[in-house]
């Protein structure tokens, strides 16, 4: 499935999911002033030229949004998951290739790690999840092996291809600083040939290291 930003047929696949409300409550009368601790810095965000080269076509971001992306809903999503701060940011160019990065920053920094082994094993089984789905799909997954960046990184692939005549080509990373974990897609029509794994592993590397 395409990562592409305009709608595709394999929307219909995506795990629909809402993440889960945050409840506050005030301190009871008398009790203790609470300390309050120094915001963490927000993580920061690839940049449009960070993205693997287009052949023939220049990349452009959108702003930094806060929420989860619908682009990534195919594979990933915030079901089962903690009301964590999510944003993301849209990258595209004007042929038929598109990209998303979002960051979830948690609590601890062992949800994170526990987040990022969960994003990747939806990366992982979804090419068998998108086949149960959906017979007139066929989906085929690989595994491009890790990255030595902060926490670690891992890159995959994804490449389906519909009775209808989709065929479209996904790269997909999941990546931890601390307690913050990052998910880089970029996708476009065609199969694993054509896909730069290369440069995007080194956009995953970037991806991870600029986060703080």
């Amino acid at each position: 499935m395409s990562l592409r930003i305009r709608t595709s047929a394999l929307t219909a696949l995506a795990i629909a999911a809402l993440a889960a409300g945050t409840v506050l409550t005030a301190p009871a009368a008398g009790a203790a002033p609470t300390t309050v601790k120094p915001k963490t810095a927000a993580p920061k965000f690839l940049s449009a030229s960070q993205l693997p080269p287009h052949p023939t076509s220049s990349w452009s971001a959108g702003p930094v949004t806060e929420g989860f992306p619908e682009a990534l809903g195919g594979c990933v999503s915030t079901e089962g998951v903690p009301s964590y701060d999510y944003r993301h940011r849209q990258f595209w160019t004007e042929l038929d290739t598109s990209a998303v990065q979002l960051t979830v920053v948690t609590g601890t920094a062992a949800q994170a790690k526990a987040l990022a082994k969960h994003y990747d094993d939806l990366i992982r089984t979804c090419a068998d999840r998108m086949e149960e789905a959906s017979p007139d799909v066929e989906a085929e997954s690989r595994d491009y092996g890790k990255l030595p960046v902060e926490e670690g990184a891992r890159v995959r692939g994804l490449h389906t291809e519909t009775s209808w005549g989709s065929n479209d080509v996904s790269l997909l990373s999941v990546g931890r600083d601390g307690r913050t974990v990052t998910v880089v897609g970029w996708g476009q029509m065609g199969d694993f040939r054509s896909a730069p794994v290369t440069a995007f592993k080194k956009t995953t590397t970037t991806a991870v290291d600029k986060l703080y």
